[in-house]
This record gives structure tokens, sequence and C-alpha cells, in this order.
């Protein structure tokens, strides 16, 4: 005797969203230096508040800001952009600096030197952007707060084309790649 298991057609949608976004999770995976970055904990890996469907085109997947003690700090995720066309990050705010850059890190005669984005963060329609350390971020320079690990630090990020989108960044401790984001902000630093 053969017994069937029938699953109503809306909780067989559900689970199979569950799936893909579990897959499309791993896909954000960063390459093989993963082990020094920190690692994301369910409760503490916040997205951001435009997802598909909604007014907003992108979403932040796993953003977090490196803790401080006060002075710079960076915060860091991905970007992920839900439209058909590509979307520019030109801006970001938080209530926990007054002077926020978007910043990369560039070879300058064979250097890595951090310097202002120009132009800011574009993601590709369908696409990605990552902002991680060593590379593109969000910079905040004249924090006068400690960042703790766990603190959540909402942002807004204003876009090319005026509209903007908010997250919450997580407090992490993070001590690989050296990066030094206490002194020279915007005058490419290194």
């Amino acid at each position: 005797m053969i017994i069937r298991r029938v699953v109503p057609a809306g909780l067989l949608a559900v689970l199979t969203a569950a799936a893909v976004g579990a897959c499309g999770a791993q896909q954000d995976a960063p390459a093989p230096d993963r082990a020094a970055a920190p690692a994301a904990t369910p409760a503490a890996a916040p997205s951001g508040s435009g997802t598909p469907g909604t007014s907003s085109p992108l979403t932040v997947t796993d953003p977090w800001v490196k803790t401080a003690k006060k002075g710079m700090t960076a915060a860091f995720g991905t970007l992920v952009n839900h439209t058909a066309a590509d979307v520019t990050v030109v801006s970001a705010t938080s209530p926990l600096s007054s002077m926020i850059e978007l910043h990369e890190v560039a070879d300058v005669g064979g250097k890595p030197v951090m310097r202002p984005k120009e132009g800011g963060f574009t993601v590709p329609a369908h696409g990605t952007h990552r902002l991680q350390p060593g590379g593109d971020h969000i910079m905040l320079m004249g924090v006068t707060e400690e960042v703790k690990p766990g603190a959540r630090i909402p942002f807004t990020l204003t876009l090319k084309d005026g509209g903007t989108m908010e997250f919450t960044a997580i407090g992490k401790d993070f001590a690989g790649g050296n990066e030094n984001y206490d002194s020279g902000a915007g005058k490419g630093h290194s």
C-alpha cells in the first residue's frame, strides 16, 4: 500500500520560497577569505526594509558595522538590486555620524588607498554589490558613541533617482585585513 501526503499549494509555495531564499543567501557568501569576517547569526543579520515587490529597489543582506570606541568605523553588507535597471547609491546617513562617505579601496602606486568612491555604488540590474573590508564600504567619521558588539545602527541610503532605503546594521568585532578607520578619512588613507 502506498501512502501519499498531499501538501496544500500555499504551503508548498512557502516551503519552496524558503528553500530558494536559503540558496540565494549562499550566493552572497564571500570568497575563501570568509574566515576573516565576523560570523553572522540569524538574530544579528537583519536586512534592509526594501524587499522585492515593495517601493524600494534594494535590500541589504548581512549588514554590519565594525565595533569602535569612537572616531571612525565602517559599514559593510551586500546590496541587492531587485529591479531590471541599474541602481546607484549616492550617499548614506546614520544618527551615529554626521559625516559619512561612500568609500573604495584602490591600488595607487602599488599600495591600497582608501578614498571616496566617485559616482557612488552602482548595483547592476538583478545583481549585487558587496561592501567589504578592503573594498567598497560606508565610511563613518566623527563617531561620538562607542559601537559595541550587537549594537543596532540605523542607516538611510539615498539613490541617484532620489529614492531612499533604510536598513539596520549590527555592531561586530573585526580584526582582519589590517584596515585602519582611525585616521586620514577622505584623504586617500590606507
